[in-house]
């Protein structure tokens, strides 16, 4: 994610029934369908200002790391993403990811 491959780390790392959901918005289940989301968002991003992990835990079969994102979105005066990623050790690949966008000086949206 850092060094500009996002979508390498998808492919790579999410599973084929990956559910990925936005606020409080119906989850998107599906990798393809996923990953068609993950590329209209990247393509409105007109600055990366920079990503940093802000938690982290494992347990027995489970790991879940949050991310924070900070970045202009081309419909948006800035967006702050929070991202919240779960891997269960039944799974071999990521199965949940959860955001939290932050717009407009903390107005909350969604990404379309």
């Amino acid at each position: 994610m850092l060094e500009g491959k996002a979508m390498e780390a998808f492919d790579l790392y999410c599973d084929d029934e990956v559910i990925m959901q936005e606020n409080q918005m119906p989850p998107t289940i599906g990798k393809e369908v996923n990953r068609q989301r993950e590329l209209e968002f990247f393509k409105s991003i007109t600055e990366f200002r920079g990503a940093s992990v802000l938690d982290l835990a494992t347990g027995e079969d489970t790991t879940m790391v949050i991310w924070h994102y900070d970045y202009t979105h081309k419909d948006w005066a800035f967006g702050i993403t929070s991202r919240f990623l779960l891997k269960n050790g039944r799974r071999e690949k990521l199965y949940r990811s959860s955001f939290i966008a932050v717009i407009d000086g903390g107005e909350i949206a969604r990404k379309v």
